[in-house]
């Protein structure tokens, strides 16, 4: 199966039909998706199942599959202590007309909404008891030990990536190598928890990574929010104050403020004063 157009890189699955991919789904899972639950990303779709549960179904370019994989959200699903929908299984195949695998995964439903997009623009205000169940499920994640590696957005991470990510925008006297490499949900924005009850989904993408990835990442989609972002860095300071969690810090300005950064982007002041500090700590600490 495969989608009626001229090369797979250009595929966008919020605007291709994907009646076919959903019927083959539903086939496949015995279930029926409900109308007016079907919900389109760029490489992604999802929807709510006459079982009470959900389906993403993703389409990944086969040279973005690793070695390791592309089964993140079934390993996941031995994780214990960290607060996910429980996976249920799935369905993979080889598009026989391009170079691409569709993977479907069925999961509970969500237990509450998801806090928004993945850069927020105004203060969700989030009860303490989120907070709280987000620090529990991170320190239970960086406690088990995998041999899958993070893939932030389909791109393994590696010593290399970020001292070049670094490096392509900062300059300074500062190491860039990391010391301490933990499991890590690797997309973790508000568009990937639920409030007021925590909940952490989409795991296609974790792996090791760098410690202060997620809590860095959680922060830099929060950056509009000034008080937001001063919350993260609050809960999540053991990450922050370690030097790889400042490493991560500077990784994740790098992704604001490189040559793709949008000169409205409301992040970008607040990352280039935080890159400053940074640097300035790495430097003299």
């Amino acid at each position: 199966m495969s989608l009626p157009v001229s090369t797979s890189q250009a595929v966008d699955l919020r605007v291709q039909p994907v009646d076919e991919v959903l019927d083959r789904v539903a086939r496949s899972l015995q279930v029926r998706f409900l109308p007016d639950t079907v919900v389109r990303k760029r490489r992604s779709v999802g929807a709510r199942t006459d079982r009470e549960t959900w389906v993403r179904i993703e389409r990944r370019l086969l040279d973005k599959i690793t070695d390791q994989g592309w089964n993140g959200a079934e390993c996941a699903a031995r994780l214990d202590g960290v607060s996910q929908p429980t996976w249920r299984g799935c369905v993979v195949w080889r598009d026989t007309n391009a170079t691409v695998m569709w993977r479907a995964d069925e999961t509970d439903l969500l237990p509450a909404r998801p806090v928004g997009n993945a850069v927020l623009s105004e203060d969700p205000e989030i009860p303490n008891e989120w907070w709280a169940g987000l620090n529990a499920s991170l320190g239970a994640l960086a406690a088990h030990r995998t041999g899958r590696v993070a893939t932030p957005d389909t791109d393994t991470i590696t010593q290399a990536s970020v001292t070049e990510s670094i490096r392509a925008v900062f300059s300074g006297d500062f190491e860039t190598t990391v010391q301490r490499w933990v499991p890590a949900h690797a997309d973790l924005n508000w568009a990937n928890v639920t409030a007021p009850v925590f909940s952490l989904f989409d795991w296609e993408d974790w792996g090791n990574a760098p410690q202060g990835l997620d809590s860095a990442s959680l922060w830099g989609s929060s950056l509009a929010v000034p008080s937001l972002a001063d919350r993260v860095r609050q809960e999540r300071r053991q990450d922050f104050e370690s030097r790889d969690g400042k490493l991560m810090t500077l990784f994740v300005c790098s992704k604001i403020l490189g040559p793709y950064a949008h000169p409205e982007d409301p992040r970008l002041e607040p990352a280039r004063r935080m890159a400053e500090h940074v640097i300035d700590e790495l430097q003299t600490g």
